[in-house]
């Protein structure tokens, strides 16, 4: 099951667990849809591997299997502001 993480890795941009904006790799590393195509080029810095859309978990599938409240920041060359 996917961890839903919090945050984007990059920028540290809130994603709650319905946001439409997730993007994950297949080792779940999290980033924002901005970060994605504007500094990380549709790749993940962690693994190399494409990074796409996080599917949302239903509501009452959330009150069951809640997302992950650990931030993950890890600062990459490219995320450099």
């Amino acid at each position: 099951m996917l961890a839903l993480r919090p945050n984007c890795e990059c920028c540290e941009r809130d994603l709650p667990a319905d946001s439409d904006q997730a993007r994950i790799c297949s080792f779940e590393c999290t980033f924002c849809a901005d970060c994605v195509e504007t500094r990380l080029g549709g790749r993940c810095p962690n693994c190399g591997g494409n990074l796409v859309a996080r599917p949302i978990r239903p509501a009452a599938m959330l009150a069951r299997f809640p997302a992950s409240t650990e931030r993950v920041l890890k600062p990459h060359p490219g995320c450099a502001a």
